[in-house]
């Protein structure tokens, strides 16, 4: 009797807690979780901008998009693009911004607060309100980093659009900007490590080098898993720097799989546009396996 009447009450908790769950989960389907499985869906099919009258009279195509990509020589150099952003862009970001957070933890620095601020900064500021002003930095007659190499006679290139500097100059700006993110964490991780660790050290002998490579670096290895993916994510999926400064050029030298994406919904060609969000969502989680499994040892 008395568990038959506990079940109304019981009932009505979950009634009320899927009620209060309701709003979330409707607009969680309506525009999350229904807009991914309808991507997936188009990514199997030729719908192009024509079709949206007759959205159900398209032709179902299976993995022709996706095997389309290998044939596309524009896709590839985006790719291309891509993968040298992420493997110069991760590891220059995370090492900047590690020598920077074990500047700011060694108490040597002054006014640590405002150069934290100072490093973060570029992390909320509007993107492309960096962009227009890494642009006027980077003109290549008026811009300020030529006119200061110019003070020591050197001639400057023109930085956006010479197809050998566009793409590093983007993954320098990429690094800049994402360094106070990093710096943060490691920051973070720097001061969760126990003080008698060091001492300990000390005594023992250990210079500065030693502490930093067989103590610091160990210490650190889940935070530097956990900068590692998200770096990762973020330069996989990178869009505004090549959309605001260099439109992608010179010569596709800078366009990404992001971009080329957006272009191609842009162009109509939204099955084969979908098809590509997809594959770039596999890039994604590919890596991001693959980190775990390089530090999973020495983060467990």
């Amino acid at each position: 009797m008395a568990v038959a009447s506990g079940r109304p009450g019981t009932l009505s908790r979950a009634l009320t807690g899927w009620a209060f769950a309701l709003p979330f989960a409707v607009l969680f389907l309506l525009f999350t979780a229904g807009p991914v499985l309808a991507s997936l869906a188009m990514s199997l099919t030729d719908l192009g901008s024509t079709d949206l009258l007759h959205p159900l009279g398209v032709n179902i195509v299976g993995l022709d998009n996706y095997v389309r990509l290998l044939d596309d020589p524009k896709f590839l150099t985006a790719a291309t693009n891509t993968a040298i952003f992420v493997v110069v862009g991760v590891p220059l970001t995370m090492a900047a911004a590690l020598l920077v957070a074990l500047g700011l933890n060694s108490g040597l620095i002054k006014f640590r607060a405002l150069f934290r601020v100072g490093y973060y900064l570029p992390v909320v500021t509007s993107i492309v309100a960096i962009s227009v002003v890494w642009r006027f930095v980077l003109q290549p007659e008026t811009g300020l980093l030529n006119e200061f190499l110019g003070l020591f006679g050197v001639a400057g290139p023109n930085w956006l659009n010479d197809k050998a500097f566009a793409l590093p100059t983007l993954i320098v700006m990429g690094a800049w900007r994402n360094l106070g993110f990093g710096m943060v964490i490691f920051l973070a991780g720097l001061q969760a490590i126990p003080k008698d660790l060091y001492e300990a050290a000390t005594i023992d002998g250990a210079r500065k080098w030693a502490q930093l490579r067989y103590l610091t670096i160990p210490m650190l290895r889940p935070t530097m898993l956990f900068v590692a993916v998200i770096t990762t994510i973020g330069y996989v999926q990178f869009f505004e720097e090549p959309f605001v400064m260099t439109q992608g050029g010179p010569l596709d030298s800078t366009l990404s799989m992001a971009y080329h994406t957006y272009n191609q919904f842009g162009f109509g060609n939204y099955g084969y546009a979908s098809a590509m969000g997809y594959v770039l969502f596999v890039v994604v989680v590919l890596l991001s396996i693959a980190w775990f499994r390089l530090l999973r040892n020495n983060v467990d």
